[in-house]
Order: C-alpha cells, then sequence, then structure tokens
C-alpha cells in the first residue's frame, strides 16, 4: 500500500460510518484512544484533518468528505464503508455534495497523492463554489509519474499531480513546486546535538523507514541515491508513524520525510531535525493534464497555478 495502512483506513471508515468515537471505538473492539491514534497517525500521512472536534459529534471537515468520497480508488478492497453516499449520510449535518452524482454536472477527476491534495483543497473548495455545473472527483491512489501517466491515458484523470526528480520522459507536465527531503532524529541522538553534520557520516546511522512499496519510500530512496546521500540500514520499515515517532524519540534512528509530514515532525517534541552540511535533494510536485479532458479540466489545472 502506498498510502496510510488498510488498518487506518478501515478505522476511518467505520469512524464515518459510527459518528462519533466511543461507537467506532466500540463498533471495532478497541479503546477509544487506540482510535483516535490512528486516526492522528492518518491526518499526520495525509497532512491535513479529517474531523472537526473527533472527541465531540466527531463532524468531517470538508478535506474528510473528499477524502471519504475518495476511498472506493484509495481502498484495495470494495468495503461497503467506501462508499462516497455512506460517507455522506452519516454526517451530522449534510452537505449538498449528493449533487455531484447528477448527470448535468460536468465531473473533472484530478488524481493527487492525499499530502498534495491537502496542499490545494481550498481552492479545489473555490473552484466548484465558483462553478456550479462542476463536480471534482478525487483520485489518491496517484503518487508517482508511471501511476499518473497510465490513469491519464485510460482516462481515469483528467489533471494530475505526482512526484518526480524533475521532467519525464513520454508524460508532458509542468513543475508546480519542490518539497526538501530532511532527516529527523529524536533530540538526544548523537546527530541531534551536533551543529553540523557531513552527508557521508549518515552511511552507518541506523534508520527508520515506511515500508519498500510505499511510494514516499520510493521517491525518498530513487532521490538520495540521486543525489549520491546513503543512509545506514533499517531497524524497522513501517507505515505506523506512531511507532516511528516512539522509536524515535528514543534515539534509535533518523528518519527522512518531506513535505507535509516533514514540517508536521518538526513541530513535534522530542524530534529535531539533523543540521546537515548541505541540503538533502528536493522532490518535485507535477501537474499533467489529458488533453482529451474537457475545456473546464484545463481551466482548473491553470487556476490551481494561481
Amino acid at each position: 500500500m502506498a498510502t496510510p495502512s488498510l488498518r487506518q483506513l478501515d478505522i476511518f471508515a467505520q469512524m464515518v460510518a459510527s459518528g462519533s468515537l466511543s461507537r467506532c471505538a466500540r463498533d471495532l473492539d478497541m479503546t477509544a484512544d487506540a482510535v483516535a491514534r490512528d486516526l492522528a497517525s492518518l491526518e499526520l500521512r495525509l497532512g491535513y484533518r479529517l474531523f472537526d472536534d473527533l472527541a465531540g459529534r466527531a463532524r468531517l471537515t470538508a478535506a474528510g468528505r473528499k477524502t471519504a468520497q475518495a476511498m472506493t480508488l484509495l481502498s484495495q478492497h470494495q468495503s461497503e464503508h467506501w462508499q462516497a453516499e455512506e460517507a455522506e449520510a452519516v454526517l451530522p449535518d449534510p452537505p449538498p455534495a449528493p449533487e455531484l452524482a447528477l448527470p448535468s454536472r460536468e465531473s473533472i477527476i484530478v488524481a493527487a497523492p492525499a499530502p498534495v491534495f491537502g496542499h490545494f483543497q481550498e481552492a479545489l473548495a473555490a473552484f466548484e463554489a465558483a462553478n456550479e455545473d462542476v463536480a471534482i472527483t478525487l483520485d489518491l491512489t496517484v503518487h508517482l509519474a508511471d501511476e499518473a501517466g497510465l490513469a491519464l491515458r485510460r482516462g481515469k484523470a483528467d489533471i494530475a499531480y505526482f512526484y518526480a526528480l524533475g521532467e519525464v520522459d513520454g508524460l508532458p507536465s509542468r513543475y508546480g513546486w519542490s518539497e526538501q527531503i530532511n532527516l529527523y532524529t529524536g533530540v538526544d541522538h548523537p546527530l541531534a546535538r551536533r551543529e553540523s553534520v557531513a552527508p557521508q557520516e549518515l552511511a552507518i546511522m541506523p534508520t527508520l523507514s515506511l515500508e519498500p512499496r510505499n511510494a514516499l519510500r520510493r521517491i525518498i530512496d530513487e532521490a538520495l541515491a540521486g543525489g549520491g546521500i546513503q543512509l545506514g540500514d533499517p531497524v524497522l520499515e513501517t507505515d505506523n508513524l506512531f511507532d516511528i515517532m516512539t522509536i524515535l524519540r528514543e534515539g534509535a534512528g533518523c528518519f527522512a520525510a518531506f513535505g507535509p509530514l516533514a514540517r508536521d515532525l518538526g513541530r513535534m517534541a522530542g524530534i529535531r531535525r539533523v543540521a546537515l552540511e548541505r541540503p538533502l535533494p528536493t522532490i518535485e510536485v507535477r501537474q499533467a493534464v489529458n488533453p482529451q479532458s474537457p475545456a473546464a479540466a484545463a481551466a482548473l489545472a491553470e487556476f490551481l497555478f494561481l
């Protein structure tokens, strides 16, 4: 799974269906604290909040509603919890989102990694509000260039955002922005106490990593290799961010991250960014547009660059 673990997605789906933290915990035979922890880990990975007042009415945020609608594409199974109609039905105050299904509205499919969606979620909402005849659907399964190209060629996406290290042969795209890779450790780790760390020193330091099939792990590894940076062997490979944060704070390894995940790690108590002699490579976020898509898609693609 290239995105959050199926366990976290299942918990999110059950939370949407249950409508409250206590009911969700009861239905899953978990403690409320464990449910809240997994949802917080999911939000950390996505880079945006899914719920307002989780301990109260647990109302989905606008981004949370869009994420719930995209779950049929994001999950690897067709659980009934991932149906967008059900996701909307359990909201305390249902918005007029069912209009998305009306055939009179022109549909635009935007494919993007979930953290990238978090970057422009307000712009998407503004575009929909200004264009009532347009419905925007999300596909959060696309992360890298090969996935974006396939989605565009098959007509499964009108606009695709993806992570890359530069221009991609055979996939016309334009540069959106760059996200710096940074390295994080616990505050008591030997590297955290150094004013400057040489890149070659990293090869002997144990690391923590996302799972090998995770798209974020793959693009980070590719970027570091291209920049001549070698990290030490991983002592843990997991998509459970709470495990990574716990072990980071214990000083057992280093963790490379970029984007919203890196931003949030840098704000956490007990975790510090390593001060390197020279910056680690950056990862580009690029946009590609299906030339066969309706004019509204091209207009949205331009709007997202404003």
